[in-house]
């Protein structure tokens, strides 16, 4: 099998799950990442842990654990896959007051872990969201980008600027 025969679509132009178990079983990771920005109140606050919900950054970590976890029943025609790592870091940043997200995920098996990087940084975001909503519903979560590929047949694969436009 070869990487060119993988397609979405059956010979009818069907929707389909593309059949990986000819590929070969390597090491893969990939590292997304993605910010959240919001009132300098609310990054304060939430560093302080003084947030009506609690530890906001502990209970966004685990749910983009957990996204990653369950991204074959979000996206469809991802594979599920057996996660070896998942590691979902929150940073504050200064330069625009909000979290920067990154999410690095891990596997060994036949196909790459992208989408559960990427969707671990989108439902963190999503639960920081939820989480200050009552005090800054102006908040926005962006930038969810693909950083870093690793493994399989197409090789390494590393951001180097953001695409022109």
């Amino acid at each position: 099998m070869t990487e060119t025969t993988l397609s979405h679509l059956d010979a009818a132009g069907n929707a389909v799950m593309v059949d990986v178990s000819g590929k070969a079983q390597t090491r893969r990771e990939a590292v997304a990442k993605g910010r959240i920005t919001m009132r300098g109140t609310t990054r304060d606050m939430i560093l302080s842990g003084t947030a009506p919900k609690g530890d906001v950054l502990a209970t966004a970590r685990i749910a983009g654990i957990m996204a990653a976890k369950k991204t074959a029943d979000l996206i469809p025609l991802c594979h599920p896959l057996a996660l070896s790592s998942v590691k979902v870091d929150l940073i504050p940043t200064t330069d625009t007051p909000g979290i920067e997200i990154t999410a690095r995920v891990s596997t060994t098996g036949p196909t790459g872990v992208e989408m559960e990087a990427l969707t671990a940084v989108c439902v963190a975001g999503l639960t920081l969201y939820d989480m200050c909503k009552a005090v800054d519903r102006d908040m926005e979560i962006g930038q969810i980008c693909l950083h870093h590929k690793s493994g399989g047949a197409s090789g390494l694969y590393e951001r180097t600027a953001p695409p022109s436009r």
